[in-house]
């Protein structure tokens, strides 16, 4: 799991939307689905309901999502110490 990836992920759980996250992250929207999918493969869980219009977290989902800002959080605040 790398730090980029959850970096994608929580883009994602805060636009709700697939596409919009694509556009804010300047990456195409397939290799985006591509990255998620993998995460999900990875981790042996399904982190979204996927439909049309929008994208809702999962139970699991949700658990990622607090693990992934704290750890993002920290990796920010090693950067910062090390600097």
């Amino acid at each position: 799991m790398e730090l980029r990836v959850l970096h994608y992920f929580l883009a994602i759980a805060r636009e709700e939307n697939m596409t919009r996250a694509a556009q804010m992250l300047h990456i195409s929207q397939p290799a985006l689905s591509r990255q998620m999918m993998q995460l999900e493969a990875e981790l042996g869980v399904k982190l979204f309901t996927r439909s049309n219009h929008n994208i809702i977290l999962t139970e699991d989902g949700m658990i990622l999502k607090r693990r992934a800002q704290e750890m993002l959080a920290l990796a920010e605040k090693t950067r910062q110490d090390l600097r």
